[in-house]
């Protein structure tokens, strides 16, 4: 038995409907499931990989925004003003005051973070948004099973104090990797963030619980699709997080599965 979560989707306010908390936002987007369907698929290679990876991730950062991002009312003129002295928009938007930081963690979240630094560029006032990166790769042990993450640099571009931090990252799969990230934002750094958002395209049960157990406050997750192709038939009839212990997304060298390969690799046509 396959997945059942994507068959007629139940949603509720554009999320999947589910019971992992409400730290945890999968988007309803079939659009977005479209494409990302797309770049799963083996056949979609460069330069396509990297369109549609853009495509995805400027409409996961668009749902962020929208979502947790505070507003700020306004009443400002329209071209219209010249004809009438009801040329006004009055009405609330984004607060383009704000402090954001994108946070590339190399190598797949390279292009993610770039795309996301740009958006939140459009829209928030110059100086206040900027581009950190973090170089780390899983550790393994000789049974290739993830053993945790490694760190091998960083450029930190001043304090996090207030901000939004976001990390985009395509796939989240153990969330060792991102956990260890986080954690250095929120307690190695000066100052504490307002709040930190991690943005994966696939995220498995494992990864979800992985964050909401690490960080039960002060971490929100946004994704397309959960992938928790490895399940029982019981907890993949079931709606998602309501058989936790029976839910399982990854291989024993922790892949996603159904997943979309390593996107590192794919993303930078390396081999390893």
């Amino acid at each position: 038995m396959g997945e059942r979560c994507y068959f007629d989707i139940q949603s509720k306010d554009g999320e999947l409907v589910h019971q992992y908390g409400p730290q945890v936002h999968l988007i309803a987007d079939p659009l977005a499931l479209t494409w990302l369907a797309r770049l799963s698929h083996p056949s979609c290679v460069q330069p396509e990989v990297n369109r549609i990876v853009t495509l995805l991730y400027r409409g996961l950062v668009r749902e962020v925004i929208n979502r947790s991002f505070p507003r700020k009312r306004v009443r400002t003129e329209t071209r219209m003003l010249p004809l009438t002295d009801r040329g006004y928009y009055e009405g609330d938007i984004i607060d383009p005051d704000i402090l954001a930081t994108s946070v590339d963690i190399a190598r797949a979240g390279i292009l993610p973070s770039m795309v996301c630094f740009e958006a939140l560029s459009e829209i928030l006032a110059p100086g206040t948004v900027r581009q950190d990166h973090i170089l780390m790769n899983r550790t393994t042990n000789a049974a290739d099973q993830v053993t945790g993450a490694a760190t091998h640099g960083r450029k930190i571009a001043g304090p996090v104090a207030d901000r939004f931090v976001l990390f985009p990252d395509p796939m989240g799969a153990t969330g060792g990797s991102l956990t260890e990230a986080i954690s250095y934002y929120r307690d190695g750094l000066d100052g504490t963030p307002r709040h930190c958002f991690a943005l994966n395209l696939i995220v498995t049960p494992e990864f979800i619980r992985k964050l909401t157990t690490t960080f039960p406050d002060g971490v929100s997750v946004y994704a397309y699709r959960l992938d928790r192709g490895l399940s029982s038939d019981a907890a993949l009839a079931a709606c998602p997080g309501e058989l936790p212990d029976e839910e399982c997304g990854l291989t024993e060298t922790q892949y996603i599965v159904p997943g979309a390969g390593g996107m590192g690799e794919v993303m930078n046509n390396a081999l390893t």
